[in-house]
């Protein structure tokens, strides 16, 4: 069942991101494609049968527009600092806690610090996490707690 719901996405990803809806030949590379990704995941026994947490997908419907959003601030404040004459960058390393109860959690946590530009995770270990910023203002969005807070109410209630 694993198997049919991943060639679904994967084909449903493959034909919203291609718009090739028209062409019988490309939509059967994309579905060849698709089956074959299937195949290896098969074949390197990377499907396990431990149970799918759904609401894990349900919660990160919030928690994504909210990352994307701190995503572009970000963004906007590493332009300015790239466009300043002075160039006031002050790279710094910040240590900051890593709340989440599973590895998925601080995996998500550690991964949406690296996605926010100024902000690279370079190590995570006994809830901390530590964290190069390129300036204040980012090593802020880091020990202010507020994503980490964000990613423990993601992985809540598993």
């Amino acid at each position: 069942m694993r198997h049919i719901v991943l060639f679904v996405l994967l084909a449903t990803c493959w034909v919203l991101w291609s718009g090739y809806l028209d062409d019988p030949l490309l939509l059967s590379f994309g579905a060849g494609s698709c089956a074959l990704v299937v195949w290896l995941v098969h074949r390197m026994d990377l499907i396990d049968e431990s149970p799918t947490q759904w609401g894990l997908a349900a919660r990160s419907l919030s928690y994504v527009p909210w990352l994307a959003l701190e995503v572009v601030k970000a963004n906007l404040h590493v332009t300015r600092l790239i466009l300043d004459p002075k160039l006031p960058i002050r790279p710094q390393l910040v240590v900051g806690r890593a709340s989440q109860r599973t590895d998925l959690g601080q995996v998500i946590y550690a991964n949406s610090i690296t996605l926010t530009p100024g902000t690279v995770t370079l190590d995570l270990r006994d809830g901390q996490v530590l964290v190069h910023a390129i300036s204040s203002v980012t090593a802020g969005g880091v020990t202010d707690g507020v994503m980490d807070a964000k990613v423990t109410a993601l992985e809540s209630s598993e």
